[in-house]
C-alpha cells in the first residue's frame, strides 16, 4: 500500500512537470528540446513529421483550406501519426513532445538550402493555420498570452456598444455577423496592414480586429519567427556537420523516400518484352515513357538514363535474363555490337540485379531521388520531366500525348509552384480519366502498379461528392518544393551503393 501511494505521488509530480513543459497543444517552437533521445526515436519522429507535412502539402493543393473535407483528412492524419489534434486533450503529453522534437529535427534538415527552407516554412505555416483555427475562444486567448501576443478579447458589452462602428469599418461582415464574431483589441503596430487597407475599426490607439483577421496577425508573427529561426539554424550547420552520426541522417531526411522499395515484385517474369511498348503508353509515368521513347528512337541511353530506366524495369517485373535480352536487342540496333555490349554493359546489368560485385539487390529510384539528384545535361533523357524540362517543351510533349488544354494548364500551374509530384499525379488522373487517384504518388513503380490495378479493375477511383470538398486545382499554388520527405536509414546504405553502381555505367 505504501508503494502504491509513493508511485501515485510520483506519477502526479511527473504529470505536473509534463503539463508545465507543454502547457498547450500549439506552440511557436521558440525553445529547442534539451532532452536526450535515441537515434531510432530521432529518425522515427522525423519520418512521421515529414509524412504529415507531405499530407499538408497535398491537401493544400487539392482542397480548399478549412472546408470539412480538408479538416477531416488532416485531423485523421494527425491522429494516425500521433500528433496533437484535440486542443482540449490533457493526456497528450507524448504527442506534444513528439510535435516539439520532430519540428526541430526537420528544422535542422530543411535549413540547408533556400528551396528546402521555403518548402518547410510553407507546410509548417499551413499546419499551424489549421491547428490555430481549431482552438476555442478561451484556448486561443491562453495561447496568445503564452506566446506573448497580448491581444485582449473585446467583451460582449463593449462589442454591443460599438457594433455600428465595427460593422461600418469591417468589410465582409453584416451587422448580424458582427454580433456573432469575436473581436480583439490589437496594438496598431501589429495591425498596420489591416489599418492601411481600412479593414478594421480604430479607437484609442487600438485596432478592433475580428477573429477572421486575427489569425493573419498570428500567422505573420509565426512566419517571421520561423523564417528567422531557419536562417539562424543554417548558420549553425557547421557545428552539426562535424557530428558523424547526425549529419548523414539530416542529409538523408530531405531527399529520401520510405515505402515499398520495389526491388522484389510479385509479377517478376510475368511481363513479356513484347508488352513493354504498350505498357509504356498506358502505365508508365512520364519520366519512364520519355526514357523508353528515347531508347527506341536512338537505340542507346547514357548512363543516367540506363540506371533510372533499368531499375524501373526491374521493379515492374523484368527478370535478369529479360533485362539482358531487352538492352542487348536495342543497343545492337544502334552503334554497339554484341561483343561490345557483353564487355561494356552486361556486367552492369547483372550488377544491378545483385549478381556481381557486392551482390547488392539495387532498388528502383523514388521520385525524390530522380528530382533531387543528377540533373540531366545535353543529350540526357533521365530526370523528372516536370522538374527538369523547359515548360514550353513540356507543354508540347503533353499536347502530343493528347492531354486536354485545361489539363495542361493545371499541370503547368503545379510545375510553376514546384509541385512536381502533384503534377505527375494530375498527369495520372488525366491519362486514366479519373477525378482523384486517392493516393499520394511518391515512386515511378507505384505509378505503374496503381495504373495496372486501375486498368485491370482492381480498384475504383476515389470520387468526392460534396461541392465543398471536391478535389480541385487552386491557382495560388504555394511556392514550395514538392519533395517526398519520407526517409529510412536503410536507404542511406542503398544510396552509397548506388553511387558505386554508377561507376559501372561510365561508357556512353
Amino acid at each position: 500500500m505504501e508503494f502504491s501511494s509513493r508511485a501515485r505521488q510520483k506519477h502526479l509530480r511527473l504529470a505536473g512537470d509534463r503539463r508545465e513543459l507543454y502547457p498547450h497543444s500549439l506552440q511557436f517552437y521558440l525553445e529547442p528540446p534539451t532532452e536526450t533521445i535515441s537515434l531510432v526515436e530521432f529518425e522515427s519522429f522525423a519520418i512521421d513529421r515529414l509524412k504529415l507535412l507531405k499530407v499538408v502539402e497535398n491537401l493544400g493543393v487539392s482542397y480548399v483550406r478549412n472546408t470539412d473535407s480538408y479538416n477531416t483528412k488532416l485531423e485523421n492524419e494527425l491522429r494516425k501519426l500521433k500528433f496533437p489534434y484535440r486542443a482540449l486533450a490533457e493526456d497528450d503529453y507524448e504527442a506534444r513532445r513528439k510535435d516539439h522534437i520532430s519540428h526541430f529535427i526537420l528544422r535542422l534538415a530543411y535549413c540547408q538550402s533556400e528551396d528546402l527552407r521555403r518548402w518547410f516554412l510553407q507546410q509548417e505555416m499551413d499546419l499551424f493555420r489549421y491547428r490555430f483555427s481549431q482552438l476555442t475562444g478561451s484556448l486561443m486567448q491562453k495561447f496568445l498570452e503564452h506566446v506573448n501576443l497580448s491581444f485582449e478579447a473585446v467583451s460582449e458589452d463593449l462589442k454591443t456598444e460599438l457594433e455600428n462602428e465595427l460593422w461600418a469599418s469591417t468589410p465582409g461582415l453584416s451587422l448580424s455577423k458582427v454580433k456573432e464574431q469575436m473581436f480583439y483589441k490589437v496594438g496598431l503596430a501589429d495591425a498596420v496592414d489591416l489599418f492601411r487597407t481600412r479593414r478594421v475599426f480604430i479607437k484609442d490607439g487600438f485596432a478592433y480586429v475580428p477573429f477572421k483577421e486575427i489569425d493573419a496577425i498570428v500567422l505573420n508573427n509565426y512566419r517571421t519567427k520561423l523564417s528567422r529561426a531557419l536562417a539562424l539554424t543554417a548558420r549553425s550547420l557547421p557545428s552539426t556537420q562535424s557530428d558523424e552520426r547526425l549529419q548523414p541522417l539530416l542529409n538523408h531526411l530531405s531527399h529520401s523516400y520510405v515505402g515499398p522499395d520495389y526491388s522484389v515484385q510479385k509479377n517478376t517474369g510475368k511481363i513479356s518484352l513484347e508488352q513493354i511498348d504498350a505498357l509504356s503508353v498506358k502505365s508508365f509515368p512520364l519520366c519512364m515513357r520519355q526514357l523508353h521513347r528515347a531508347l527506341r528512337d536512338s537505340h542507346h541511353l547514357r548512363h543516367g538514363g540506363r540506371m533510372q530506366y533499368g531499375l524501373f524495369l526491374k521493379g515492374i517485373g523484368l527478370t535478369l535474363e529479360q533485362a539482358l535480352e531487352f538492352w542487348k536487342k536495342e543497343f545492337i540496333r544502334g552503334k554497339v555490337d554484341a561483343d561490345k555490349f557483353e564487355k561494356g554493359y552486361a556486367y552492369s546489368i547483372r550488377h544491378s540485379y545483385g549478381k556481381e560485385g557486392k551482390r547488392t539487390d539495387y532498388t528502383p529510384y523514388s521520385c525524390m531521388k530522380i528530382i533531387m539528384s543528377n540533373p540531366p545535361s545535353q543529350g540526357d533523357y533521365h530526370g523528372c520531366p516536370f522538374r527538369h524540362s523547359d515548360p514550353e517543351l513540356l507543354k508540347q510533349k503533353l499536347q502530343s500525348y493528347k492531354i486536354p488544354p485545361s489539363g495542361i494548364t493545371q499541370i503547368l500551374e503545379l510545375v510553376k509552384g514546384m509541385h512536381y509530384q502533384l503534377a505527375c499525379q494530375k498527369y495520372f488522373e488525366l491519362t486514366h480519366e479519373v477525378d482523384d487517384i486517392g493516393f499520394s504518388l511518391n515512386h515511378p513503380n507505384q505509378y505503374f502498379t496503381e495504373s495496372q490495378r486501375l486498368l485491370s479493375g482492381g480498384r475504383e477511383p476515389k470520387k468526392e461528392l460534396s461541392n465543398s470538398g471536391n478535389s480541385q486545382q487552386k491557382n495560388n499554388s504555394q511556392e514550395s518544393m514538392n519533395s517526398n520527405p519520407t526517409p529510412t536509414s536503410s536507404n542511406t546504405t542503398a544510396d552509397t551503393e548506388l553511387e558505386e553502381l554508377e561507376a559501372y555505367f561510365t561508357e556512353d
